[in-house]
């Protein structure tokens, strides 16, 4: 069942205004929600909204939130978000960052008292149009167990970097730093399919497929799955995106991150305020002419397309370009929604006294 993005966005709009969001703020946030369908990361799309409904049921998203720049040097700046959605917190702290660029170089903004933003890489890429390098992290709900662990200490705490090039197209590393994301699992469920071993461990430390695992007490593992694989590595980025995200602003940071899911109550001793980000703008003339870079943007691209796949592959792919090509198909032939997800915002709509009829 696919539907139109701008069938999506009206209807995701209508949704937010209804909880309040000014217009300007609900086209913003139902932009950078529904990239993550364009993009194929189904996840943290539109099957999300309803998270974020429920988060403002609980009061713990501010539709109307007064982003302010509470700390700046020439370079550097923290955000409080005020409590708003990560989807309309995190473009504002990306301008910041892009804006001081422009001037000083670089710029690094780390954000406060924020929520979940949607997916890291349409953040990031928001630098490519001034010819510059963008970075976005954030971290998220303690799902995640550590190397050695039992306790979920940190979340999924995605990396994007996206790098311009001329006439290749950019770029972009969107990933998280464990073996999955959790709407990966949440997919699965709707599908009622097991989990590939390596993402996830139960209650007890134990490697399990059931995609219940962590809804059941285990945690999500960090990227590599256990030691012998590397999952120490995944764990050190996930730490350092905390630290750089939350440490840093002044935000909630390792177990006491506010969980996403509206019927887990936060922490009832929080270390800071809200959900952290971290964006980064670099200039790319800041180091050597933008032109001279991107050619060679463009050989480095070309080169390893060009690099020998191996068997029953046909070709080395470039970070983007799955989702680039998905993004090509899916504005052309709609977006596929699973049936669970058209009803839960079919339901959603009932409630909320928005219409879903336009987009049958």
């Amino acid at each position: 069942m696919n539907f139109s993005f701008e069938q999506l966005e009206s209807f995701t709009q209508k949704i937010l205004r209804k909880i309040g969001c000014p217009e300007k703020d609900a086209a913003t946030a139902a932009r950078v929600l529904l990239s993550a369908d364009l993009r194929g990361v189904d996840s943290h799309g539109v099957a999300r909204l309803s998270g974020y409904v429920r988060l403002w049921e609980a009061n713990r998203i501010n539709p109307v939130p007064n982003m302010c720049i509470v700390h700046e040097t020439p370079s550097t700046a923290v955000v409080d978000g005020d409590g708003g959605l990560g989807l309309v917190v995190a473009p504002f702290a990306m301008q910041v960052a892009i804006d001081k660029a422009k001037i000083a170089g670089t710029g690094w903004v780390s954000v406060k008292n924020s929520n979940h933003y949607g997916i890291a890489g349409i953040h990031a890429m928001e630098a490519l149009k001034h010819d510059m390098i963008g970075i976005s992290l954030t971290n998220a709900s303690p799902l995640v167990s550590p190397t050695f662990s039992r306790e979920r200490m940190l979340g999924t705490n995605p990396i994007s970097v996206a790098i311009p090039a001329n006439e290749q197209p950019p770029f972009v590393l969107d990933m998280a730093t464990t073996t999955a994301a959790n709407g990966k699992l949440e997919i699965l469920q709707r599908k009622k399919q097991d989990a590939p071993l390596g993402w996830i461990q139960d209650r007890d430390g134990n490697p399990t497929t059931s995609p219940l695992g962590v809804k059941d007490g285990g945690a999500l593992l960090p990227l590599g799955g256990d030691r012998e694989h590397g999952s120490h590595k995944g764990y050190g980025l996930g730490s350092v995106v905390d630290i750089f995200s939350a440490v840093l602003s002044g935000a909630n940071y390792g177990p006491w991150v506010p969980p996403f899911v509206a019927f887990l109550e936060p922490h009832p001793n929080p270390v800071g305020e809200g959900l952290g980000h971290f964006f980064g703008a670099m200039r790319i003339d800041a180091f050597r002419p933008a032109g001279e870079f991107k050619k060679h943007m463009d050989q480095w691209i070309g080169r390893f397309r060009e690099a020998e796949p191996v068997e029953g592959q046909k070709k080395v792919l470039i970070p983007g370009d799955p989702e680039r090509e998905l993004e090509a198909e899916r504005r052309q032939h709609g977006i596929p929604l699973l049936e669970p997800v058209v009803e839960d915002l079919k339901s959603l709509g009932d409630k909320l006294g928005v219409s879903w009829d336009q987009n049958d």
